[in-house]
């Protein structure tokens, strides 16, 4: 395989979940192991690696997809259990697909064939003198929804006497320009685009295009944050949540096959990986920015979770993305919080945080990005 390939942060347990359904299906066929040749246990199998210059070493185990994950060095190694003799996949740092000889299970245990150890064993040392080329988030798009002739979800209400009324797209920007003040000033190094920066009305297809034409090197990437309020029917409703891509929605995000090589195979099984690596990071920026409203909100607004959605920019986004919804513009309540300046700079600082800690996350544990 030729060209730059991608790479990925291997997050758990998440990865493991998506990774291993992915996986349970392909790349499975007999090989020529005999029922004498030499298996190791685990505590062997990572007495074997750990013998090698890494100082630090791993295992992460999922019964329930059978799946496992070397740690090693910042290095992530993921495989599938199969039957004894099979081979199976095994990818390194979200760039090496590899074909081994897979463990397997016998009386509960598990067992190491000695070639998928030795082989996992000489990847790590090849990729070790690597280590200097770190991944790194290199731009982020900030996505205030709505604005010039869509105004979103309006409110008017009134609370101890006076009246007032709540616009979404004036939220949204205030929101937005708030968090893309506080990005630029502590990624000087990164690129904080807005999709808009007034009161205007990019179309959809427009703000993914925007986002997905950002230039990237080889270990670079990008993430998209959409920022809106929410509205019901259901006056009562009230809380904010945290949107995700439904894991299940099929979509191309290699977009240059050609730098794969010129196998409709390996460009399939890597589109799908990074699929799923995209989800994962998704699930992982949402928790992390829900956990920081929760801490700036405590007891005042309620967290309704994070949740699925195929919504049109985060399918469409070649990238890890989420819709963030404010606290209900059609609740009393909560519009009461979303005409107050203080408030809204108190979400923008939670939502800032909770990008921060997917950038330290991402960056700190070797992430990866597709060159597009």
């Amino acid at each position: 395989m030729t060209g730059p390939r991608p790479r990925g942060i291997l997050p758990l347990p998440f990865f493991v979940c998506f990774l291993l359904l992915l996986t349970a299906g392909f790349l499975s066929a007999q090989s020529s192991i005999s029922a004498a040749e030499k298996v190791l246990t685990l505590d062997e199998a990572l007495r074997f690696l750990s013998a090698s210059p890494l100082k630090t070493l791993q295992f992460r185990w999922d019964p329930f997809f059978r799946g496992g994950v070397i740690i090693a060095e910042g290095h992530y190694l993921s495989f599938r259990a199969g039957n004894r003799g099979e081979l199976g996949p095994v990818l390194i740092d979200g760039r090496d697909l590899l074909t081994l000889p897979a463990p397997y299970l016998e009386k509960g245990l598990l067992q190491f064939p000695e070639a998928f150890v030795t082989s996992l064993r000489a990847a790590l040392d090849q990729s070790l003198p690597d280590d200097g080329f770190r991944f790194r988030i290199a731009a982020i798009i900030v996505d205030p929804g709505h604005g010039g002739r869509d105004s979103g979800a309006i409110g008017t209400h009134t609370v101890g006497g006076k009246t007032f009324q709540v616009v979404e797209k004036d939220v949204t920007l205030k929101v937005s320009r708030e968090l893309h003040r506080q990005l630029s000033a502590a990624y000087p190094d990164k690129q904080v685009l807005l999709t808009r920066g007034g009161d205007t009305f990019p179309s959809l297809e427009e703000r993914a295009a925007l986002a997905n034409a950002v230039p990237l090197q080889d270990n670079e990437a990008v993430i998209f944050i959409s920022v809106h309020a929410n509205a019901s029917f259901n006056k009562t409703a009230r809380g904010y949540e945290v949107w995700y891509l439904t894991p299940e929605y099929r979509r191309t995000v290699i977009v240059d096959p050609d730098k794969y090589g010129n196998s409709e195979d390996i460009v399939s099984i890597h589109n799908a990986m990074l699929e799923e690596e995209f989800t994962t990071e998704s699930i992982m920026m949402a928790q992390l920015i829900l956990k920081r409203f929760d801490e700036a909100l405590g007891s005042a607004v309620p967290s309704r979770g994070i949740k699925a959605e195929e919504w049109f920019v985060v399918r469409n986004v070649r990238m890890p993305s989420v819709l963030v919804e404010l606290p209900f513009i059609t609740n009393a309540t909560d519009a009461f919080f979303l005409s107050d300046e203080t408030f809204l700079k108190r979400m923008s600082e939670a939502l800032y945080k909770g990008i921060t800690d997917f950038i330290i996350l991402f960056e700190r544990s070797g992430g990866f990005t597709l060159l597009q």
